[in-house]
């Protein structure tokens, strides 16, 4: 699996499969089940809304798809590889070459522009964008040459997905991109990860509690107390600057 992973894979078909992927916490003397059994099928180029409140099991779902943490019970493929069981080493590989995070929380370093904020990653990757063509895809190119401090919330969180997506990933995880943004600030973050969505054909998981961000999704995953309760496809996706809340 190693040397595949260093390699670029095309996108298409099943990029992630689950089945009965189960995951428990053990504090003490307390067993805390966060996911229960759950099964999922995601697919090259769709855009996936993971729905529920707080402690619904979003985060550690997403946690496990990107390779951050490991199921307790169950399998997880991903594109025909299982990760369930697999070793610390391929996992990092994983996460390095396939798939782009992005948190609630920007994390850039403080002390490095915006382009340098990119570099880091490009430096380190198999096939990467530059630092201004990842900075140009998220509306930054005027901006490459400032500081975090110079720059407002949705810009950074701009340069957080330019950062994520300048490794061109197959999967771009997103938990709860626009959390701490206003209304407008959020949109246009929106528009960005639908953007790198539509021209990279990166399959895309955003996390949210905000049911409004589900229109812009080809398929919803309403998650409630560790279960999928509900799913379904949109007719149609709402552009991002649609969206209204």
């Amino acid at each position: 699996m190693n040397a595949s992973l260093s390699q670029r894979i095309p996108s298409s078909g099943v990029v992630f499969e689950a089945k009965g992927v189960r995951k428990v916490y053990h504090t003490g003397e307390l067993d805390v089940v966060a996911l229960h059994g759950v099964d999922i099928r995601l697919n090259a180029g769709e855009l996936v809304c993971l729905l529920g409140a707080s402690g619904s099991g979003k985060s550690t779902l997403l946690n496990i798809l990107g390779g951050l943490d490991v199921p307790t019970s169950g399998d997880l493929i991903y594109k025909g590889w299982p990760l369930h069981g697999a070793e610390e080493n391929t996992l990092t590989l994983f996460r390095r070459n396939c798939v782009g995070f992005v948190f609630q929380f920007y994390n850039l370093i403080p002390s490095l522009t915006a382009r340098e904020n990119v570099a880091l990653i490009t430096s380190i990757s198999r096939d990467p964008m530059t630092p201004e063509e990842a900075l140009e895809m998220v509306g930054l190119g005027a901006r490459m040459d400032h500081f975090p401090s110079q720059l407002s919330g949705g810009e950074q969180q701009r340069v957080a997905i330019a950062r994520a997506i300048a490794k061109r990933p197959e999967v771009l995880l997103c938990d709860e991109p626009t959390g701490a943004l206003d209304v407008t600030t959020g949109i246009a973050v929106l528009e960005a990860v639908e953007r790198i969505n539509r021209e990279l054909g990166t399959l895309t998981v955003i996390i949210t509690h905000n049911a409004v961000m589900a229109e812009m999704a080809d398929r919803v995953l309403h998650l409630s107390d560790g279960k999928i309760i509900n799913s379904y496809e949109n007719a149609s996706r709402l552009p991002a600057s649609a969206l209204k809340w």
